[in-house]
């Protein structure tokens, strides 16, 4: 008769490593430095996030105008010939004026064309209807708010609050303080169209180059590499 083998059962693996190592006396240092890692007084508890700081960005200050809304004559300093100018245009041709501060705030090439065009045929319907100039100012107006918006500039509220000091919760809330600016932009020029036009007419020749003297910047390109033909074999 055939001797039949005695079967061992199956052993899992775990069963087996047990059975490998048996006898041997488990070290007291196993996983040691992963325990002191992940110790429970150095973890910090999930409900609790840690504080971030985020730093505010910082708003800059407003500068004030350079020269006052009644200085017509300027301020007698090295702008002195060009306040001159800008007061003539803004007594006999307001519409020049006006295409001018619009050609400086905003360069291109039919800027000064359309809205001096604008501004004349707006100031002779003004005439015409109701014999006065009612008419431009409020075609006009937006510029000085796109000025002050471009340079950082001081509005008359905020001018007169800073001067005054009451009121100053108006300062702090920029939504309201900006319906206020824009409110007060269009009473200046409807009520004093001619003077706010040569002080926006000042403030930008003061900060700006005309467009026609700014450097002129040309794309440079590189000449292409030399090509040898190389003999077909």
């Amino acid at each position: 008769m055939a001797n039949h083998e005695e079967q061992k059962p199956l052993m899992s693996q775990d069963e087996e490593e047990k059975d490998i190592y048996k006898g041997e006396k488990e070290p007291e240092t196993k996983n040691a430095e992963f325990d002191d890692h992940f110790n429970e007084s150095t973890m910090a508890p999930l409900d609790q996030p840690e504080d971030v700081y985020v730093a505010q960005p910082e708003v800059p200050q407003r500068q004030p105008w350079r020269t006052g809304l009644f200085s017509c004559m300027g301020s007698s300093d090295e702008f002195v010939g060009s306040d001159l100018e800008v007061c003539v245009l803004g007594l006999f041709a307001p519409c020049v004026l006006y295409g001018s501060t619009m050609e400086r705030l905003y360069p291109g090439q039919s800027t000064f064309s359309s809205h001096c065009m604008a501004y004349s045929s707006l100031y002779f319907m003004g005439h015409f209807l109701f014999n006065g100039n009612f008419l431009a100012p409020c075609f006009s107006f937006p510029s000085r708010s796109a000025l002050r918006h471009s340079h950082n500039l001081e509005g008359c509220g905020e001018s007169l609050v800073n001067a005054t000091g009451c009121c100053s919760s108006l300062v702090q809330d920029e939504e309201r303080l900006e319906r206020c600016e824009s409110v007060l932009d269009f009473a200046a020029h409807f009520c004093c169209h001619q003077c706010a036009l040569c002080q926006e007419g000042r403030e930008i020749r003061r900060r700006t180059v005309h467009p026609a003297h700014r450097p002129r910047y040309y794309m440079t390109t590189a000449p292409p590499a030399q090509q040898v033909m190389s003999s077909s074999q």
